[in-house]
């Protein structure tokens, strides 16, 4: 079952002078069509201005289609009716987390969202508990979020969406302004919800590595989803997807430029120990013969 389709989704930007008169159209999506099966780990990728954060948006129904339709859990984003039930389905997590905590401890800003929708007390205080715990972050419950270090501030935030119980959580680079450490704490916690509570992430990044075990990967430029598949699919093709201004995990630029000083190596190898085997097969296999 799809949890999110895009159909021709279209978002237009107009660009008003002093006066308010409209002076340029800027199409940030044309004609977009994708679809997430429920429990998917999708990662979208793209370089600045690819729109893929304008994706992000609509699905959370912060941005509405100017043309096209997009569907969120069986409801039309266009229709103003279904934002409030849209963003308990499609949880947000942006890309600066002092945008989104609000309280000055800890328990309490993960359990503002529930207490908004009307969750009574005894269960707010149960999801903050699962939440907390969910993220590694429990320990900290009595904290002030400010005592905090980017990647401990970016999992509360997660926490935050994660108490209003979301099906989908979209994490619009999350980890753009976090050092490699907590970068590696908000990934595996990411994985970790979709692996173990079968919450739908989509996970946007310009960080090749981020993505090499998502299920599904899209590629963005100017507004249009120009390649899509699996990590190894999408990562087989080097001289492509620098075409699109995009880069590909160290490990697999290592080993694309291995096999391009004549090693027979294995095609879009993505992790350290895959170029290890590789590696191995090949000197096995000299010894061999």
């Amino acid at each position: 079952m799809n949890i999110i389709e895009a159909i021709g989704l279209t978002h237009e930007y107009f660009r008003r002078d002093e006066e308010g008169n409209v002076e340029g159209i800027s199409v940030a999506l044309d004609k977009v069509d994708l679809d997430v099966r429920e429990g998917q780990f999708i990662a979208i990728l793209g370089h600045n201005g690819s729109g893929k954060s304008t994706l992000a948006r609509h699905i959370n129904a912060l941005l509405v289609p100017s043309e096209g339709t997009l569907i969120v859990d069986g409801m039309d984003t266009s229709d103003p009716a279904n934002v409030y039930d849209i963003r308990q389905s499609a949880g947000m997590v942006f890309q600066n987390p002092d945008n989104q905590i609000v309280a000055s401890v800890v328990e309490e800003d993960v359990g503002f969202g529930p207490e908004n929708i009307g969750v009574p007390t005894e269960e707010i205080w149960q999801r903050v508990e699962r939440s907390l715990k969910g993220v590694g972050m429990w320990k900290y419950r009595s904290k002030s979020p400010n005592r905090l270090s980017g990647g401990q501030k970016q999992r509360v935030a997660i926490a935050g969406v994660m108490a209003m119980e979301p099906k989908c959580i979209i994490l619009d680079e999350p980890t753009a302004m976090l050092d490699p450490q907590g970068r590696s704490e908000v990934v595996r916690v990411a994985h970790e919800l979709n692996k173990k509570k079968g919450v739908t992430i989509i996970l946007i990044t310009h960080y090749m590595e981020e993505v090499v075990d998502a299920d599904y990967v899209y590629v963005m430029d100017h507004g249009h989803i120009v390649l899509r598949g699996t990590p190894r699919e999408i990562f087989s093709d080097v001289e492509l997807l620098r075409k699109y201004r995009m880069d590909v995990p160290q490990i697999t630029e290592l080993a694309y430029e291995l096999k391009r000083s004549g090693l027979p190596l294995d095609d879009a190898i993505l992790t350290e120990q895959e170029l290890v085997d590789s590696l191995t097969r090949l000197a096995l296999s000299g010894r061999n013969g």
